[in-house]
């Protein structure tokens, strides 16, 4: 989630990241805003709009916040603010968000080494973006940063090139992911409405997540 403001010659996304949890750290924190805005920044993307071009900004900012309480996220007004909790263990084994558009989910530790693309991949859902519905991209070259695991793509982009296609190490390596201007356009920028220069990007989801290490077996997570 976050805001699209139109500055000078820029549509300029403001976007802030909060981390809680047992892992949340000033470290991981700062690694998650720098891909995330690395990332989304790389295609240098323009876009038509009202018969003019802008350069599409992504402008992230994080803060680490280890011990927020659900309280501090329910009363949340302030549509730059995405929350995200860290932790070692997550049930599902995977980091998700809550839904696409949103401003709230659980990153799981392990995904999270440098150059995952994982926090820039689940950000594209907080500004609404969905997987693809093709998942075969053989003989298409890089896979876009919406692509989910277990994509098909060409050998180069394997988690290991020697594998046939499908099998066990045969599929997308998250890592290889980029941001590409079809992405970014696919936010839809020139088509919003904007108000004094102004537009909120996805909906207030403002989830407070516990610890899933923490909940018994037939607890909702």
């Amino acid at each position: 989630m976050g805001t699209a403001e139109i500055e000078l010659q820029n549509i300029i996304i403001y976007s802030h990241i909060i981390t809680y949890g047992h892992a949340a750290n000033p470290q991981i924190t700062e690694q998650i805003r720098e891909e995330i805005e690395t990332m989304w920044n790389e295609p240098r993307t323009m876009i038509p709009l009202e018969e003019k071009k802008y350069r599409v900004v992504f402008n992230i900012t994080a803060a680490c916040m280890p011990q927020l309480a659900d309280i501090d996220i329910y009363q949340n007004l302030d549509p730059r603010n995405n929350y995200f909790r860290l932790e070692e263990f997550v049930r599902g084994n995977i980091s998700f968000v809550d839904g696409l558009g949103c401003n709230s989910g659980y990153f799981k530790m392990e995904n999270l080494y440098k150059g995952s693309t994982t926090a820039a991949h689940e950000y594209g859902h907080t500004l609404g973006l969905d997987h693809p519905e093709d998942l075969d991209l053989r003989g298409k070259g890089v896979p876009g940063i919406m692509y989910p695991r277990g994509t098909l793509v060409d050998p180069p982009y394997q988690y290991d090139p020697a594998k046939p296609a499908g099998v066990t190490g045969g599929t997308m390596h998250p890592m290889y992911r980029k941001v590409l201007t079809a992405d970014v356009l696919a936010l839809k920028l020139h088509r919003r409405k904007y108000e004094n220069g102004k537009t909120i990007i996805g909906e207030f989801t403002n989830f407070w997540h516990p610890d899933h290490a923490s909940l018994q077996p037939g607890d909702m997570p």
